[in-house]
């Protein structure tokens, strides 16, 4: 990307930094346009808002990063947007307010159970695109798997007998995970009719579930489009992302009693330390509910 390399050399040239110093920039800034470029079908460091930004803390969160690695790439990052700030190629540094805490992880974004109800109800409809982004809601929330893993999701994949699916994970890690009733229905409504609609005659040698209306799999960007369009038909003010409902998910089935083991299976977690995120999320609700109804507090 030509505005790594001008950056990159304006580090070099201007700013006298070492070698080395110049190397670590350039490979966080190249990791932060990867990550862009494998969740989703932007390419363009100039087009980055804040849901990358979010998504792209929420990612180095699962991967374990330690404070001091996820400090470091941020603060690359923060150099990287103001360097384009400063030659007018973006109106804004996506990365300004951010900030890392030293040893204290995120907690994640997540949907309150009546606001998930909410979304539900804006995809309710009989038309062949509602039909599509309601079993991709229900598949996202109901199974907590990745975006990514949402959009490669292949037709042999899913076994509705055991009503479970094989997904391909990070790190060409296989697992299976499990979906209830309504979305085993949402989703054979939508591969019995709506796309075969949307499809045409590319939907019978496609092997990808989820299509858009030309019949080509969808990318993750193009999930992220819909649920946008999805939430502003509903009374929420948050903003969305994908990955709020793998942590709905997560968070949703810890509060109603799941072992975090279970959880982190599901999940594809490599480390059981990556899911214990979710228990500080339980515990905050378990506080709230505490001081809200125990009758010292009232």
């Amino acid at each position: 990307m030509d505005e790594l390399e001008d950056f990159v050399r304006y580090l070099a040239v201007e700013r006298h930094y070492s070698p080395q110093t110049v190397k670590a920039y350039r490979r966080d800034v190249q990791s932060f346009l990867d990550f862009i470029k494998a969740t989703g079908d932007k390419d363009d460091l100039l087009k980055v808002d804040t849901l990358d930004v979010s998504a792209y803390l929420d990612y180095m969160d699962e991967r374990d990063y330690s404070p001091a690695t996820t400090s470091r790439k941020l603060s690359s990052l923060r150099g990287f947007y103001r360097y384009l700030l400063k030659i007018g190629s973006v109106q804004e540094n996506p990365f300004a307010m951010v900030e890392s805490k030293k040893g204290h992880r995120r907690l994640p974004h997540f949907f309150y159970e009546p606001e998930i109800a909410e979304l539900f109800k804006a995809v309710q409809g009989d038309d062949a695109l509602t039909v599509r982004n309601r079993a991709i809601l229900e598949v996202l929330y109901d199974t907590g798997i990745r975006v990514s893993e949402c959009v490669n999701l292949t037709l042999e994949q899913i076994d509705f007998n055991t009503q479970s699916m094989l997904i391909h994970g990070k790190g060409d890690k296989d697992r299976y995970v499990v979906f209830g009733d309504s979305c085993q229905a949402a989703l054979k409504r939508y591969l019995n009719s709506a796309r075969k609609e949307l499809g045409g005659i590319k939907s019978l040698v496609e092997p990808h579930v989820f299509l858009n209306q030309h019949g080509h799999p969808l990318t993750a960007r193009g999930v992220e489009y819909i649920l946008d369009q999805v939430i502003k038909q509903t009374n929420l003010t948050s903003s969305i992302h994908p990955h709020m409902l793998r942590h709905s998910f997560a968070t949703h089935m810890l509060n109603h009693g799941a072992d975090l083991r279970t959880v982190q299976e599901l999940l594809g977690h490599a480390s059981l330390s990556t899911t214990q995120i979710y228990t500080h999320v339980t515990t905050e609700h378990m506080l709230d509910d505490y001081k809200r109804y125990f009758p010292k507090h009232k």
